[in-house]
């Protein structure tokens, strides 16, 4: 399966979608059609059942995503200069983060998704991967949350997720400062899981893919990645008591659960008749999402 995007390319084999961002003349850059092109490709990927995982990951040796695409000048970031800046998603006035608008679709997913990242990721590109699950990074990688150093400030919801994943102290001296870190440092720090030679960096992608295609149920892993997100949030382990009960009763009664049981006992790869499309268990009852306003 593909599909056409004007900034990416986007391919289904064997359970695994990949989407590559397809600007390598400009280094991957940002822009709106790049946005608009990635929550439509999250759109099929949660519509499609034989969608289990989803490696994200940039065209060419040079960049991941060099952030926002910079040829506009100094009205890069003002959206009211922007070609049909009327139809751009806004409430009271306040135009809404582009960025943003792409993490809060990652960070809905109902598929697990794992950032390749094989080049340098910068601005936006390097706060977009926040919202992915699992983040590996070629040795020739490089990060810089550079918002300061243009003038503006963190994007793409970055403030919530940063300090989440690498702590406080750490989030801040990457932002305040602004400065380029070489992948050593962001694996040391944990933004990162593992750093592979540039050769080896898609084939670790698939391999972690596979892992979760092969072996495990589609709605427990969309389960899962769903209260580890939302339990970040939490005010008391109670809130996490509640949502497990809840998702593990039904889970229980489910058809998966007979079938990896059995499984396991009969020594065989599972296959699992659930489907993410049919929704997942109601864990949050009476819990609404915030609006942006």
């Amino acid at each position: 399966m593909t599909k056409d995007f004007e900034t990416l390319l986007f391919a289904v084999e064997d359970g695994v979608a990949t989407i590559t961002l397809n600007r390598p003349d400009r280094m991957n850059a940002f822009t709106p059609q790049m946005a608009t092109d990635l929550i439509a490709a999250f759109d099929i990927t949660d519509a499609e059942d034989a969608v289990k995982a989803v490696i994200v990951t940039g065209a060419g040796e040079r960049a991941f995503c060099a952030g926002a695409d910079l040829g506009a000048g100094g009205n890069t970031f003002d959206y009211n200069s922007y070609d049909g800046a009327e139809a751009l998603p806004q409430a009271n006035g306040v135009y809404r983060d582009i960025g943003g608008l792409v993490t809060l679709r990652i960070f809905d997913s109902l598929k697990p998704v794992i950032a390749a990242v094989n080049g340098a990721s910068a601005g936006v590109g390097a706060s977009m991967q926040l919202a992915m699950d699992i983040r590996i990074a070629s040795t020739s990688a490089r990060f810089g949350f550079v918002f300061a150093r243009r003038g503006i400030a963190p994007d793409a919801a970055a403030s919530w997720f940063l300090p989440r994943i690498v702590g406080i102290g750490t989030a801040l001296a990457w932002t305040c400062s602004g400065r380029v870190l070489p992948a050593e440092e962001a694996l040391a720090r944990g933004l990162v899981q593992s750093l592979h030679a540039p050769d080896e960096l898609m084939a670790a992608a698939q391999a972690i893919a596979r892992e979760i295609v092969d072996n495990c149920a589609p709605v427990s892993v969309a389960v899962t990645r769903r209260l580890m997100w939302d339990m970040l949030g939490a005010a008391h382990p109670m809130d996490a008591h509640r949502a497990d009960s809840r998702a593990i009763q039904a889970r229980g009664l489910s058809a998966d659960v007979k079938e990896g049981v059995t499984a396991f006992l009969e020594k065989r790869a599972p296959t699992y008749p659930d489907r993410v499309s049919d929704g997942l268990p109601d864990m949050y009852p009476g819990r609404s999402v915030p609006s942006f306003y």
